[in-house]
């Protein structure tokens, strides 16, 4: 006790004589240390409530994640019937920056390691071909197999592979060798693809999502879907991929989605699909009239759509699909890398009434409209791209740009050589109308598989053709010029609205929808010509439209009494497949106001940036073969970015 009250008296005397001494101090002149010169007016601002640095307190994205989503390899059975022989694990090899050897023998490397991959073999038997190509005993008892098997051993490896393909496209194929879900073999081909998705995944510097492609095809009009899981191997290994073939499976949309919802059900993990090539749909990918039905899409349709296909793939190797010039015959960028001629297998060919349900921007439209009958939009996606490559090789650049399959890897004669030819309508689709693109980009917080698919399904992602660039694209009602004097759009921009893939509406009273936009070229990439806004709305008559306008641009350009502003000029070399990048910008921001805002009408807005013209992976092959290109090839090409749409609404 006694010794108890000393120590209180000892502590209360210390601090009297320090707060004695600092009330002394406080009066005296400050005092130099070794720290430097302190008074108690420094020592309050140390306590002030704002922390020097701009950045301490951002919760938000930095920087965009570049990946791909839709990559295959040696286990899908087209991929592997056209000669690729690269497995999952070797995919990632190169995607984390690793130099690998290709399909046929070529050693490549990416220019720059990717920040995420997703491998999307094709579910439907899948791990056949490889089992296939290795002779399993189990496949080669049946005799077609057999047959197949002896053509390859005999160097008629592409007339067996055709043979292969088209009976199973057919629906020709031998059930007792066919691998689908169940299948003991099926299982163990789904759970090396988990396995080597594990092994890569590495947190904060690389994401290996899980995922397959669910192959939809009716009547040959592509309506793929790629399923991407946000889960770890642990969920994924509880399922096995859902399948078009009956009766396990089914080729209607509304069917993947049930199969969606019983997968998170069971696992209680996440989900989500990513529709692509609309282009090859031939006017079923975005249906106002459901294909398999013959009736107009209902409630239930728009909802369940809406819940699970909160992305499209909107640019890939076999074309662009962002518009098309019968649909916007006043944008002159509609006219890009364009795959028109027909559906995916080239059997039905294209007619002008099927385009509008077919691109991005059509939907987007028809989304309106749509929500304006039924109450929900069922094309509200974001936008990503992706490459589609069946190589095993996530390789969308120019200049490194590998093929669809692994017969159109680098050679002399893959651009003049036919990609894809239909013997019964005589459409064939050209070698060099593949295009090299693309990539998704995904405004992540970390690198990692929930950040990720996070992100994606708030659609806080963009599109690019290829290149890296930084994109920002936000929308509200308060940005103003002032906004743009920062190297950190971001900061106001998510202070004062929203980013892209977000809603916003309605209108405060005399208030006008303002966009505060900006694009960072790729570091080792083209200058920038211009930054542009999409915009598409819906009258009171209940018609929609849609215009393009310039926002921010390169150079001392004005825009001409049509309302257009003048090229940015080019500098390509074509013979020596280079360009200078003396023209155009290193980086373009701006605010703009829509002059044309009507605050009882739904819209959706979205950005599209254009690079200054560079080489088209063609001139760089007749540059590197010594060879020359039909007078019909383009040389040159204008790569973009698109962003995911904000919507405006007019009610809550």
């Amino acid at each position: 006790m006694e010794s108890g009250m000393i120590r209180n008296s000892l502590a209360i005397a210390a601090f009297a004589v320090l707060t004695t001494s600092l009330d002394v101090r406080a009066q005296e002149p400050a005092t130099t240390t070794d720290a430097g010169t302190l008074t108690r007016e420094d020592t309050d601002k140390l306590f002030q409530a704002r922390p020097y640095s701009p950045y301490a307190t951002h919760d938000f994205p930095t920087r965009p994640l570049f990946g791909d989503t839709h990559l295959h390899t040696a286990l899908s059975m087209d991929a592997g019937a056209a000669g690729a022989r690269l497995s999952p694990r070797e995919a990632y090899r190169l995607a984390r920056g690793e130099e690998i050897v290709s399909s046929t023998g070529q050693p490549v490397k990416l220019s720059r390691p990717l920040d995420f991959l997703v491998i999307t073999d094709h579910s439907d038997n899948m791990g056949f071909f490889t089992d296939f190509l290795a002779g399993k005993p189990e496949i080669l008892r049946n005799p077609e197999a057999r047959a197949w098997y002896d053509l390859m051993q005999s160097g008629k490896g592409g007339e067996a592979a055709f043979a292969l393909v088209s009976t199973f496209a057919q629906g020709k194929f031998p059930q007792e060798i066919m691998y689908q879900p169940g299948n003991p073999a099926y299982r163990s081909t789904w759970q090396g693809i988990i396995d080597a998705a594990e092994e890569a995944n590495e947190p904060g510097r690389f994401t290996a999502m899980i995922g397959y492609e669910w192959t939809s095809l009716s009547e040959g009009n592509n309506l793929h879907r790629n399923v991407i899981l946000r889960d770890n191997g642990d969920r994924a290994a509880m399922i096995e991929p859902y399948t078009t073939q009956p009766p396990i499976g089914s080729n209607n949309p509304r069917d993947l989605w049930k199969w969606l919802q019983n997968y998170e059900n069971k696992t209680g993990g996440q989900v989500l699909a990513i529709a692509h090539n609309g282009n090859l749909s031939n006017g079923t990918m975005f249906p106002i009239v459901e294909s398999f039905t013959g009736r107009e899409i209902d409630r239930e349709y728009a909802e369940q759509r809406a819940r699970w296909e909160v992305l499209y793939e909107t640019t890939q190797i076999k074309g662009d699909g962002e518009t098309h010039p019968v649909l916007s015959p006043n944008d002159e960028f509609a006219n890009f890398e364009r795959w028109d001629k027909g559906n995916l297998d080239l059997s039905g060919s294209k007619t002008p009434e099927m385009l509008q349900f077919e691109y991005t921007r059509a939907a987007l439209a028809n989304g309106l409209k749509l929500e304006a009958k039924l109450g929900v939009n069922p094309y509200k996606f974001g936008l990503i791209g992706s490459t589609d490559s069946h190589t095993g090789l996530a390789t969308a650049d120019d200049d490194n740009f590998w093929g669809k399959i692994s017969t159109s890897e680098p050679s002399p004669g893959r651009a003049t050589h036919p990609f894809m030819v239909n013997p019964k309508t005589g459409v064939q689709i050209m070698g060099w109308e593949e295009t090299a693109s693309g990539y998704a980009a995904v405004w992540a917080k970390e690198n990692t598989r929930a950040s990720i698919f996070d992100a994606m399904k708030r659609r806080e992602t963009y599109a690019t053709t290829g290149p890296r660039m930084l994109v920002r694209f936000f929308g509200g009602f308060d940005f103003e010029e002032a906004d743009t004097h920062t190297r950190s759009p971001a900061a106001v921009g998510y202070a004062k609205g929203i980013p892209m893939g977000g809603d916003f509406g309605p209108a405060p009273a005399g208030k006008v929808p303002t966009f505060l936009v900006a694009a960072l070229k790729d570091p080792i990439g083209a200058n920038l010509d211009r930054f542009q806004i999409v915009k598409g709305w819906l009258d009171a008559a209940g018609e929609v439209h849609e215009k393009v306008y310039d926002v921010a641009w390169s150079g001392e350009r004005k825009p001409g009494a049509d309302g257009k502003l003048p090229p940015v000029g080019n500098t390509v070399n074509v013979p020596e497949a280079t360009w200078s990048n003396t023209i155009g910008a290193p980086e373009l921001i701006a605010v703009w106001k829509d002059p044309e805002f009507d605050p009882a009408q739904r819209a959706f807005y979205y950005g599209r940036v254009i690079e200054i013209p560079t080489p088209r992976w063609t001139a760089y092959d007749a540059k590197y073969f010594g060879v020359s290109m039909p007078p019909e090839v383009p040389m040159t090409t204008q790569e973009r970015a698109y962003t995911s749409p904000v919507w405006y609404s007019p009610t809550k």
